[in-house]
């Protein structure tokens, strides 16, 4: 039987990144994957090819409807369908290769199959050639999740589907109905409404992006409505007819029941993680209400076995997964791991975008916090009018007495990127003074951010 110092289960964002920093530490590290590819949901059928679909599907639009105002004329433009999928599925495969060259050069031992628990310190692999049993000092579980599939919904992968066949469409549908106003449901949505179909978001709560900010979620959902995209809110979807050539689809609202015919049913109303799939009870690691139970350093009821990402308590966020990775490796090498739960980032990758770090407005209310609130919004900065993307605000949340930034809250163009700014500032407990007094270029969307700083304090130059 083999041994290693260091064994995870599941090649995904936060498996991968624990693997390689375990081994920067000089452990002896295995990595069990039963994917053909490394990179797990995110890097396979996730964020990556996700990511691919809305930049090609905004480039298609933005082509289509907004190069004239530009003094471009761009007559005849057509999609094609078909290599915009291959772009994507190019991007992914050069990704995942990418991660096997990482784990050559870090020399990681890669075992493709199912990994489960044997016992403390062991892990039964069904491979393609058959089980075999391999021992860890240190044991992480990276499962990762799987989408939820709702009550007399059934994923049948053409007519009802998740996420994972929402990227693959070999024609752009006529009509979809999306159940989910989150992140899957919104981003997925405006790749097809883009291309061109109807599509009409179905969501059980008074708004869209519940996580955000309640001013910026409202403002997403007015940007998105502008575009097309249609919202029946405080509704749910109570049955779905797949027997004839369309979809018929029930939804119960708050003005009772209605009917939408489609001919695609996406189901995006999260994920669950996935605990049954690797012998967890077998081990005694204890599951509570869905969720890995882990202490503050991510142990599990059997000490040596930790868990990190979607399997635990938190936001399924790879880049929380990644943090957790890190940090589980440095403590199994003896060294302290430390993820700062309050400063990381979340982000809807729409047109445009929400990213947010931090507290909301109403949650520091909610804390017994007094607070101090700036706002500045795109439609005042240079470099906003010069991208023709003038929709947006950026909303910093501050301690009234102690000016620390509590949140910041960005909707806009590229608004990924700028929020990493405020996670760097509030990582460093940083004030509002403190990115006041930060130079910013000139001209830059991030000014917007030292805007809403300076308005903090009633003083911002531009607004």
């Amino acid at each position: 039987m083999d041994s290693y110092d260091f064994a995870v289960i599941g090649a995904g964002p936060g498996g991968y990144v624990a693997a390689i920093r375990a081994a920067q530490l000089g452990m002896k590290v295995a990595l069990i994957e039963e994917r053909d590819t490394l990179g797990g949901t995110c890097l396979n059928v996730g964020c990556v090819p996700s990511k691919a679909l809305l930049e090609s599907s905004e480039l298609y639009q933005v082509t289509r409807d907004h190069l004239g105002e530009h003094g471009i004329g761009a007559d005849g433009v057509a999609l094609d369908l078909p290599k915009m999928l291959e772009r994507k599925a190019r991007i992914v495969t050069e990704v995942t290769d990418g991660l096997g060259l990482l784990m050559k050069k870090n020399k990681i031992t890669v075992i493709k199959g199912r990994g489960a628990l044997a016992g403390e310190k062991k892990i039964s692999v069904a491979g393609p050639d058959g089980t075999t049993e391999i021992e860890a000092s240190h044991i992480v579980l990276a499962m990762g999740s799987v989408p939820v599939e709702l009550p007399g919904l059934p994923f049948d992968g053409k007519k009802i589907i998740s996420s994972t066949e929402a990227l693959e469409l070999d024609e752009v549908p006529g009509r979809m109905v999306v159940v989910g106003g989150g992140a899957i449901g919104l981003e997925l949505g405006s790749v097809w409404q883009r291309l061109g179909s109807r599509v009409t978001v179905v969501e059980l709560l008074p708004r869209v992006a519940i996580f955000a900010d309640v001013q910026l979620s409202k403002m997403l959902k007015k940007e998105l409505g502008n575009q097309g995209l249609e919202f029946l809110l405080e509704s749910k979807v109570t049955a779905a007819d797949t027997s004839g050539d369309e979809i018929t689809v029930t939804v119960e609202g708050k003005d009772g029941e209605t009917e939408l015919t489609c001919d695609t049913l996406l189901v995006a109303v999260g994920r669950k993680p996935c605990v049954d799939t690797a012998g967890l009870d077998k081990a005694g690691v204890t599951v509570h209400h869905g969720r890995v139970e882990v202490d503050d350093h991510w142990r599990t009821s059997v000490p040596n076995i930790y868990a990190i990402g979607d399997l635990i308590h938190g936001p399924m966020l790879a880049h929380k997964a990644e943090d957790e990775g890190m940090a589980v490796a440095e403590l199994a090498a003896g060294q302290p791991g430390h993820v700062n739960y309050d400063a990381i980032p979340n982000v809807i990758y729409t047109e445009p975008e929400l990213a947010q770090v931090g507290l909301t407005e109403k949650e520091a209310k909610d804390q017994g916090l007094k607070v101090k609130v700036g706002r500045s919004y795109f439609k005042a900065n240079a470099r906003a009018k010069s991208l023709a993307a003038e929709e947006g605000l950026v909303k910093v949340v501050a301690d009234a007495e102690t000016d620390r930034i509590l949140g910041v809250h960005i909707l806009g163009a590229r608004a990924s990127d700028m929020i990493a700014e405020a996670v760097v500032g509030m990582e460093f407990q940083a004030s509002s003074e403190d990115i006041v007094r930060t130079c910013h270029a000139h001209p830059t969307l991030s000014e917007i951010f030292r805007e809403a700083a300076m308005a903090v304090d009633r003083r911002s130059i531009h607004g």
